[in-house]
């Protein structure tokens, strides 16, 4: 099972991400991609197992991954101050693979029915659903 865990800024949230995936024993592979060396960098010091940096990254991750993590921003062309290109948004929303997305409302994109809750909660919120969908597969 491929997880690619977006994120851009500093990989605050991609790091936390990928920690929680390996403490919880989830994925065969972990691939950091990171918009920017910065975000690649503090995923893959958090073990994930690849790191790639970029739109062409993104783009070539998104195509066999099973499962694609990361904030809500990753689905918006031009958000993450910029980070996100149109591509990397279509690439996101093309991918076949199960989105589970951390809305962070820094995009200036409002999803209705959404609780308030601190970035670590909805770290553990995204785990939890990833784990769940893995119920019963091998190879966690």
């Amino acid at each position: 099972m491929k997880i690619v865990v977006i994120d851009g800024q500093g990989g605050r949230m991609g790091r936390a991400l990928v920690e929680g995936l390996r403490a919880r024993g989830i994925g065969d592979e972990i691939v950091a991609v990171g918009t920017n060396s910065a975000a690649t960098a503090a995923m893959l010091s958090a073990r994930a197992d690849y790191g790639a940096t970029g739109e062409n990254a993104l783009r070539v991750n998104c195509k066999d991954a099973d499962f694609i993590v990361g904030p809500m921003g990753i689905l918006v062309a031009d958000a993450l101050h910029g980070e996100i290109t149109p591509a990397m948004a279509a690439a996101v929303g093309q991918s076949p693979a199960c989105k589970v997305l951390l809305p962070v409302s820094r995009c200036n994109t409002y999803v209705a029915g959404v609780r308030s809750l601190s970035p670590g909660e909805y770290i553990a919120l995204a785990i939890e659903e990833i784990a769940s969908r893995c119920e019963g597969r091998q190879n966690l």
